[in-house]
Order: C-alpha cells, then sequence, then structure tokens
C-alpha cells in the first residue's frame, strides 16, 4: 500500500456511507425522512470515496516520480544492482508474458491444469512466448564463471551466463517467489561428487538456456540429501524448470537426471541424458514442444506424479524428437498422455503408460517386452482409455505374454494407423470402437479389434487353469509385497478358471486379466515418485548445499 492514511480515509467513508444509507433507510421506514433523504446520503458518500480515490491516485503519482528519479532513500546492493541491470525493458516484458502465458494462471492466482484440462488445452495454454524463445536477452546480464569447490548464489531475478570446467561447483537459485531466474549456459562443465550442479531452491521460475555450445553436468557418485529434501537429481528445482536454447546439453547421473517439484519445460535445444532412475521428473507435469532428446535409463525416460494432488502428473508431448531406451517405462503419466506431434521411438519394457492416453498425430515407434501401451487406472481423472486420432503408432512386441495396447478401460479408435507385431494385439476391459483407424496386425490390414481378454487356453478349463496358476503364483509369491500382487494363487486360478471355461481357443498360458495384478506386482512396485518429505540419505557434509563460502548474486 503507498499510502495508508488514504487507504484508510478510503475505507472508513465506505463504512460511514454504508452505516449512514442504512440508518436512513430505517428511518424512511419509521415516517421520519424520505427517499430522497436516502439518496442524498448516499450521493454524499460516494462524491467522498471519489474524493478520496484521487488523492490516494495522486499521491501514488508522486511516489512513482520519486522513485524514477532514484529518490528510494536505501542503497543497492552489489547483487540488487546486477539484479536491476538485469532487468531491462524487454525482460521485463517476457516475464509479464510468462506469467499471464499460461491461459489459466494469472497474475496473484495458483490455478494449474489439470490433466483433464491438457485434453482440451492449447499450445498458449501450456507454454509461454518466454518458454518458447531459444535465445537469451543478454542486455544488463551478469557473467559468471565456475570454478572448483565454488558455490554460486543467486538471490535476485536476472539473467545470468555461466562459463568454465569446475569440480565439485554447484549453482544454487534461492531468489524470491515472483523471481524468474534466466541460467544461460555458455560452454560450462561441472562435474560434482554428491550434489546437484544446478539447484533450485526457490523461484517462480527458472530457464535454463543452452547457447550454441557444449555443456556437460555429471554427477558420479551417492547424492547426498539437503536436509529433508532428497535432492537426486543433476539438475534439481523445486519450482517451475523450463530448458531451452540452441546448444547441447549432456547429463549424467547415478540417479535421476532432471527433477522440478512443480512443472518441467522443455521447448528446444539438444539434451542427452544417462542415468539409473528417472531421466526427466516431475510432480506436476512434463511439457515438451521441441527439441531433441536423448533418454538411456535403467528405470523411467519421463515420469510425472504428484502424491499429493490426483489430478496432476500429466505428460503433453507437442513436438521434437524423443529417443528413450528405458528398464521400465519410457513415458509414465500418472494422469493424461497427450501427443500431439513429434517424432519418437521408444524401446521399454513399457513404452507409453497412464490413465488417459491419447494420440492426436506424430510418428510413433515402440519395441516393448510388456505392455506396449497401457492405459491403467493410475488415477481417477478417468475411464482408462487410449484414444488415437491421428498419427502414426507402430508397434513390435516381444515373446510371452504382451499386448500391444492395453487398457483397463476402453479403446477409442477415430483415425490414424496402428501398425502392430504381437501375438496379442489389443486387451481391454471396456468397449472398443473403430471409427477410421487404420489397424495393420502382422502385416495384414483388417477392421477388427480383437481381444485378449476373451482368450481361453488350449483346451478349454484346462488351458485357462495353467495360464491363471502360472501368473498367479507369480502375484502370490512376489517378494516385493506390492498390494497390486495381492491376488496370488486363489486370484489367478479364478481369473484362470472363469477364461478357460469360456473355450475361446487363445494363446495358451496368455494371463487374464485377474492375474495381471500378480505378475506385475514387482514392476509396478517402483512406480513411486520421489517427494520432499524426510528421506533416508543424510546430509555428510555438514552443511547444507548453498552455505559454502563463493560467489552471491
Amino acid at each position: 500500500m503507498r499510502n495508508n492514511r488514504l487507504l484508510t480515509g478510503t475505507l472508513c467513508a465506505v463504512l460511514l456511507a454504508a452505516m449512514t444509507a442504512c440508518q436512513a433507510y430505517i428511518d424512511t421506514s419509521a415516517g421520519s425522512a424520505s427517499a430522497e433523504t436516502v439518496t442524498a446520503v448516499v450521493a454524499e458518500a460516494a462524491a467522498s470515496m471519489e474524493a478520496a480515490e484521487s488523492a490516494e491516485a495522486a499521491e501514488a503519482d508522486s511516489s512513482d516520480g520519486d522513485a524514477a528519479s532514484g529518490n528510494s532513500g536505501t542503497t543497492e546492493s552489489v547483487a540488487e544492482t546486477s539484479a536491476s541491470e538485469s532487468n531491462t525493458s524487454s525482460q521485463s516484458a517476457a516475464s509479464d508474458s510468462s506469467s499471464a502465458g499460461t491461459g489459466t494462471t494469472t497474475s496473484g492466482s495458483s490455478s494449474k491444469l489439470t490433466g483433464t484440462d491438457v485434453l482440451t488445452a492449447s499450445g498458449s495454454d501450456l507454454f509461454s512466448d518466454r518458454d518458447l524463445e531459444q535465445t537469451a536477452d543478454l542486455t544488463g546480464s551478469t557473467k559468471v564463471t565456475v570454478s572448483d569447490g565454488d558455490t554460486v548464489s543467486i538471490k535476485t531475478e536476472g539473467v545470468y551466463v555461466l562459463t568454465g570446467t569446475a569440480a565439485n561447483a554447484q549453482v544454487v537459485v534461492e531468489a524470491g517467489d515472483e523471481d524468474k531466474v534466466q541460467l544461460v549456459l555458455d560452454g560450462v562443465s561441472i562435474t560434482n561428487d554428491s550434489t546437484p550442479c544446478i539447484y533450485v531452491k526457490s523461484a517462480d521460475n527458472v530457464f535454463v538456456t543452452t547457447t550454441d555450445s557444449e555443456n556437460t553436468l555429471t554427477v558420479s557418485g551417492t547424492f547426498t540429501a539437503d536436509g529433508t529434501t532428497n535432492t537426486d537429481a543433476v539438475i534439481f528445482s523445486k519450482d517451475d524448470l523450463v530448458l531451452n536454447g540452441k546448444g547441447r546439453l549432456t547429463i549424467s547421473s547415478t540417479e535421476n537426471g532432471i527433477t522440478s517439484k512443480d512443472d518441467l519445460k522443455i521447448t528446444g535445444g539438444t539434451i542427452e541424458i544417462t542415468c539409473t532412475a528417472d531421466a526427466l521428473e516431475a510432480n506436476d507435469s512434463i511439457r515438451i514442444a521441441d527439441g531433441t532428446i536423448t533418454i538411456k535409463t535403467s528405470k523411467d525416460g519421463l515420469h510425472a506424479e504428484n502424491d499429493e494432488d490426483s489430478t496432476l502428473g500429466y505428460v503433453y508431448i507437442g513436438g521434437g524428437t524423443l529417443t528413450v531406451d528405458a528398464g521400465d517405462d519410457a513415458i509414465h503419466a500418472t494422469t493424461v498422455l497427450r501427443v500431439d506431434s513429434g517424432t519418437m521411438d521408444l524401446t521399454a519394457r513399457e513404452a507409453m503408460e497412464g490413465t488417459y492416453i491419447q494420440v492426436n498425430d506424430g510418428t510413433i515407434t515402440i519395441a516393448a517386452t510388456d505392455d506396449a501401451i497401457n492405459a491403467g487406472q493410475k488415477s481417477n481423472v478417468s475411464t482408462p482409455t487410449f484414444e488415437i486420432n491421428g498419427g502414426t503408432v507402430t508397434v513390435t512386441m516381444g515373446q510371452g505374454d504382451t499386448d500391444a495396447i492395453d487398457s483397463n478401460g476402453n479403446l477409442v479408435l477415430n483415425g490414424g494407423t496402428l501398425d502392430i507385431t504381437a501375438q496379442s494385439p489389443f486387451d481391454y476391459d471396456g468397449t472398443a470402437e473403430n471409427n477410421g483407424t487404420t489397424i495393420i496386425v502382422n502385416g495384414t490390414e483388417t477392421d477388427t479389434i480383437t481381444n485378449q481378454m476373451m482368450g481361453g487356453g488350449h483346451g478349454g478349463m484346462g488351458g485357462g487353469m495353467r495360464g491363471g496358476m502360472d501368473g498367479g503364483m507369480q502375484g502370490g509369491t512376489d517378494s516385493s509385497g506390492s498390494t497390486d500382487g495381492s491376488g496370488g494363487m486363489g486370484g489367478g486360478m479364478n481369473g484362470g478358471m472363469q477364461r478357460g471355461m469360456g473355450g475361446h481357443g487363445g494363446f495358451g498360458g496368455m494371463g487374464p486379466r485377474e492375474m495381471q495384478g500378480g505378475m506385475k506386482g514387482s514392476a509396478n512396485s517402483s512406480d513411486t515418485a520421489n517427494t520432499e518429505g524426510t528421506d533416508s540419505q543424510t546430509n555428510t557434509s555438514g552443511t547444507a548445499a548453498g552455505e559454502q563460502s563463493g560467489q552471491i548474486y
């Protein structure tokens, strides 16, 4: 508030007007005053309010003039001067665009796009203009050279250009909640033993932008926690994170590659990640507009999951080239996985996983050993559904109990092409409709959507029992203790008997739906996202990250 006295006067005028008008009305009802009296009182109060507001506006203009003249009465520190120089008019405009560009989030609002929102959202809803800018405005930027053992602490909004080669160095962003910080990687290389190379503790939004250069970030040892925060990624952010640019960023990690506890966006640049856990991980969403992304991981390529809000945890892909070689899921979305465009080459146990999977366009090539596309009840945002409206999806499945497209709910095929090589092309529990998709199964075009759910075993009941028992026993003997495998032998036998009695002569030993929980119990037990709660890791350094001596901005 610029002028407490004037604001207080305005509020008093409002209260006085209300009280006087009410009293006048009461008097009018009692016959002691006329309606004209009430009107006059209200008009007088309104005039008082207008006069107070005019005075407040004049006072605000006067204060702005003083500030523009430098009469603030304070002395700027080096850090404040650096931030002030960075905040040119163009950067301010970009910041405003970033605040309002999401379509559903405006200044002062904490609303977010949910998984169901993203099914119909437009590009302007998902990315701001500044998100999509591939070069930074370097006017007034601050240049920083990293060095061994150094901690670069950034506490104010601005653009920071990072260069140099260092070991056990860290860039820590701890800015205000409204601050936008842009880190420009201009040929920087950092190799750490146990801490993130870039650690965002607080900010409104952080942009990591590559120039036309080679940049390398590596964590080679066991990550140590920062208090109760499990900082387990080479780039770890507690707030919104955007990666863009025209250069190359190579990341190597003993755990996660890039983690955001909010939204993670990639709109450009070339990113290569090698890691043992999730390559790209976010609580609220992962959004890709463009760029060339190559991932090799022992776990998930992309993983979006929010343990505290079941409406979030979605993945949107609107372009670019994505190549993933994953030990578990190539793309894992808790709520919605939407693909609008781009080229994707996915090799994984399961390639695309979510509650609602929607493919509108793009070229997707999948090699999987379990279910290539799996729409399961991972959240309550909708009935599990796989929907294709355009694009080309080519699937090659491994041998055994594998499904090319598996939906615990519905299949909606409206357009595009599905080219499937598999023993079991489809498996669904709800309904299936083909309204125009070209279906090719094992080299032959067909209009039929077969259903593995209807299959039995060779010889009716016997084959069904064997398939059910095998899957059920796997669930019952699952050492992970996951509730997904609680069906055990009994559930598996029951499901197998039900399917076997159908006598539909499907592939022998193909496990029924009732046994799938048992088979997948062990794998699903790993599908938990890291949160910021208490972690088993301890901070062995004795000093929280970012509290070391170093450069402060």
